[in-house]
């Protein structure tokens, strides 16, 4: 079997690799979260400080009056070898050791201005600090902000709930082994830590319970209801821890003689030396190092699954996000037409109605065009005003004789000329929602994403094609109207009927040239060859744009774009030129990858020995 400090000493190796890349919190998603660690609660002065010093043995932590823990301090203990130099380190400043513990007292308070300012106010941004030495045991211990009753100056009205909050957030997790302080001169049944630990562990399962300032206790009094666990039973021994004194600390007395006196005090008490072997820091220390090593071996089988579902998670993501690309300039091209043809069949899809956007095409036709044309003035152009000024000059000096031919084609051309707009209208509608189809298109496609350069030189080879079919578009509807104005359908002028003016005995439409019966009748016959050619031209310019539009994008959009790819092989790296964001996510979830598959591996290594 595998020792206890190699096993734990692998899980504090994985948990500040986990901090590293970043991958902690989540509510018990990450393998951080997943491995157990100690969080230590109390009440504000109850001497968490100092059995945090006292398991280290080293003084290292801020002092002062009131709330000082304002933010939570993720403490991670590294054995070393004896005779190796103590050292510690911070998350916020790699590659920076401290070897002076001074120092590291004046980087914990200096690390919790920069987010909180100087101030009394607290935040839930954790502090990370490492500390190698050979007189730690392999632990992760978190140190949370003293729970407090009231607000004191200086401090948000807030401040009882926010700290209970940000507590509570840790003790709630499964994985969390609750280290409740409390101090011995004081009622237990009042102690926020045990209160609280009650709340969240009823049972008592996580629950370690550490009695401080034993030696501060009314004489005549003393603690062995609590430790004996008759005043309130945990499944664990409740520790007792003698702090140092406020004189030992102004003495900057050293922390290993300070556990050697704590030792002398169990062991000469009259009241405690039964339980002697069950007190102070050491025993602590060892007592926790012990249950984490067994809750870790008891929990390896769900870490591994935990770690083997996130290894596939962030396989999957890494495909999602694509591969390197290779560099040469074959695997390049290769990408490159992969990522055209992925554009185009998104774009198709559009088009043809697997994803929405190609309906608005057919509105259209089936909306627009309709709309524009029952808009257009041939009311006003047949008028009967107009009629009789346009027949009339089309004759000039000379009388019509039979029918004013010249008046009837110069009607039907200028009526026909108003079709021009709505056509040219419906060609740069529909060039807007291609337009917008190969953005939405370039948006959805997954394997672009990667390649910002590549997605632009796309959409400018897509737009300059739809240019081109828009113009071709263009000019074929606009022949169309010029069709229907070069050659009348003269059979539909042989079919109107020739009914004599009502009140002539004269039946002959020459009797008078102006004649307001006679030019209503030219108009509405205009009127009704007019809408003839626009029910034609209703069905026809659609047609033509289908035709010169949409069938061209969806055959050849990218064609002149694959055309000039080969031309360009030494501006193959550029186009496949990374957004730097995927870039960096994608060495993030390569690394964590990377992290897990060592953590499996060492786990299952180091656990089944």
């Amino acid at each position: 079997m595998a020792t206890m400090e190699s096993l734990i000493g692998l899980v504090n190796r994985i948990q500040r690799a986990c901090t590293v890349l970043g991958d902690h919190g989540g509510e018990g998603s990450s393998l951080w979260e997943a491995l157990p660690s100690v969080a230590v609660v109390g009440g504000q002065s109850s001497g968490k400080s100092s059995v945090l010093e006292s398991i280290v043995g080293r003084d290292f932590l801020p002092r002062g009056s009131g709330i000082v823990t304002r933010r939570p301090l993720v403490l991670q203990l590294h054995k070393l070898d004896r005779g190796q130099a103590e050292y510690a380190e911070f998350l916020h400043a790699p590659r920076k050791k401290f070897a002076d513990f001074a120092s590291v007292r004046r980087e914990i308070s200096d690390e919790t201005d920069r987010i909180t300012g100087k101030s009394k106010q607290i935040s839930n941004v954790p502090i990370h600090l490492s500390i190698y030495s050979p007189h730690v045991v392999n632990l992760t211990l978190i140190d949370l902000p003293g729970m407090t009753k009231v607000a004191v100056e200086g401090q948000p009205d807030s401040i009882v709930e926010d700290i209970d909050n940000m507590v509570r957030s840790y003790v709630e997790k499964p994985n969390c082994i609750i280290l409740a302080i409390s101090p011995a001169n004081q009622d237990i049944a009042t102690s926020d830590a045990i209160k609280l630990a009650r709340e969240v562990d009823p049972s008592g399962e996580r629950t370690f319970g550490v009695l401080t300032k034993l030696d501060l206790m009314d004489k005549g009094t003393n603690a062995l209801d609590v430790l004996e666990g008759r005043a309130y039973r945990l499944q664990h021994p409740w520790v007792g821890i003698v702090n140092r004194s406020q004189a030992d600390i102004n003495k900057n007395v050293d922390m290993i003689d300070a556990r050697r006196k704590e030792q002398e005090y169990f062991a000469t008490s009259p009241d405690y030396g039964h339980l002697a072997h069950k007190m102070g820091s050491e025993y602590l220390a060892k007592l926790l190092s012990q249950h984490l090593e067994s809750v870790i071996r008891s929990r390896i089988p769900s870490i591994i699954a935990l770690i083997n579902k996130t290894i596939s998670e962030l396989e999957a993501e890494l495909d999602r996000l694509g591969r390197p690309i290779g560099v040469d300039a074959g695997a390049q091209l290769y990408t490159i037409l992969e990522m055209c043809r992925a554009f185009d069949r998104v774009f198709k899809e559009h088009l043809d109605g697997g994803r929405p956007g190609g309906d608005r095409i057919y509105g259209v036709f089936d909306n627009q065009l309709p709309a524009a044309l029952k808009k257009l003035p041939f009311d006003k152009h047949l008028s009967l005003q107009n009629v009789r000024r346009v027949v009339s000059e089309a004759d000039g000096y000379q009388p019509h004789l039979i029918a004013p031919e010249q008046g009837y084609r110069r009607l039907i051309d200028g009526s026909l000329g108003f079709f021009k707009g709505p056509a040219e209208a419906s060609v740069d509608a529909v060039h807007f929602v291609l337009k917008e189809l190969v953005r939405k298109s370039i948006t959805e496609t997954e394997e672009l994403k990667r390649f910002p350069t590549l997605q632009a030189d796309i959409a400018a080879a897509a737009n300059e094609a739809l240019e081109r079919f828009r113009d071709d578009s263009r000019k074929t509807v606009l022949r169309l109207v010029e069709m229907e104005s070069s050659y009348l359908t003269v059979e539909f002028f042989r079919k109107l009927p020739l009914e004599p003016e009502k009140g002539t005995n004269n039946p002959t439409p020459t009797t008078d040239r102006y004649a307001d019966g006679h030019l209503r009748r030219i108009g509405s016959n205009v009127s009704a060859y007019v809408g003839m050619v626009c029910e034609t031209l209703r069905l026809t310019i659609p047609k033509a744009i289908v035709y010169c539009q949409v069938r061209e994008a969806k055959r050849s959009l990218l064609n002149y774009f694959y055309s000039q790819v080969g031309q360009r092989e030494k501006q193959l790296g550029a186009m496949l030129d990374e957004d730097p964001t995927l870039m960096d996510k994608r060495n993030g979830i390569a690394k964590r990858l990377e992290l897990y598959k060592s953590a499996r591996d060492e786990i299952d290594s180091v656990a089944w020995k």
